[in-house]
């Protein structure tokens, strides 16, 4: 029994897996839609009793997955400190929370546990293969990414305070936070318009700033891109488990060698022979 509940909760591949996967989905987006609803305020007072129902039913069915998914892994410990496993486990506070401190909302740290409730969303990513191959690359180039931060970050403040000595406080450049703020929104593009430059030298230096911005948009972009196709090409080789989300088995691996799940079957994207 307790294998076939395992097959049913984490084979994908199992035709039971497959409408376990389909029912657990529409729950987790009814789910996320209560949490919406509720942060409107007509929609609260009309119906914050069925929306506190329907809460309260669904923490009861994650709570039971969670619990679920503990005892049929061969390794509850690696999936309790999977990603997902960590996801499912914090999905599941904001809405005991909700249930045993509805009057509570007032408290700041409340209600940002309440809101956490939305992370019930990430629970989708389990069933989306291209989210994790994405995920993976996003932690792969995260080094190459972080550097280039940085640099963002110095070529922001060399502008905002350029704009602060050359336009100075009687154009809105009060001081050099305020300076970098206007950088911030020139460089990203957004440009609200609300600090601008009145001078020549001051247009000059904006007009650089623009330029950069769009020169560097690329620049994550590629350095991304690379790593996905790696991931890509990895994925075609590899399997991946569903459990623990780890990777690096052989083709012909059956169980993951990390977690001992049973790994789904390998499809390999090739041309034909």
């Amino acid at each position: 029994m307790k294998q076939q509940i395992h097959d049913t909760i984490f084979g994908t591949h199992t035709r039971a897996g497959k409408v376990f996967d389909v029912a657990l989905i529409i729950t987790i987006i009814a789910s996320v839609t209560i949490v919406l609803l509720d942060s409107v305020s007509a929609m609260q007072q009309d119906y914050h009793g069925v929306f506190f129902k329907l809460e309260f039913a669904f923490t009861l069915l994650f709570t039971a997955e969670y619990l679920v998914r503990l005892w049929v892994s061969p390794k509850p410990k690696a999936y309790a400190t999977s990603f997902y496993g960590v996801i499912d486990l914090v999905a599941l506070i904001p809405g005991y929370v909700a249930i045993f401190f509805p009057g509570a909302t007032y408290l700041m740290i409340v209600r940002l546990l309440r809101v956490l409730r939305i992370f019930r969303i990430f629970k989708l990513f389990r069933y989306l293969r291209e989210a994790n191959v994405l995920i993976r690359s996003l932690a792969a180039s995260k080094r190459k990414v972080t550097v280039f931060f940085f640099c963002i970050t110095v070529i922001i403040v060399i502008f905002g305070s350029l704009m602060y000595l050359i336009e100075g406080a009687e154009n809105g450049f009060t001081s050099i936070p305020k300076s970098i703020y206007w950088a911030i929104v020139t460089v990203t593009t957004v440009g609200y318009g609300d600090i601008s430059p009145q001078t020549p030298l001051g247009q000059a230096v904006a007009s650089l700033t623009m330029l950069v911005g769009y020169a560097i948009l690329a620049v994550p972009t590629g350095i991304i891109t690379a790593e996905l196709a790696i991931e890509i090409n990895k994925e075609r080789l590899h399997h991946h488990c569903l459990s623990c989300d780890k990777t690096g088995h052989e083709p012909d691996a059956k169980f993951c060698k990390f977690c001992g799940s049973e790994l789904p079957e390998l499809q390999e994207d090739g041309p034909a022979h």
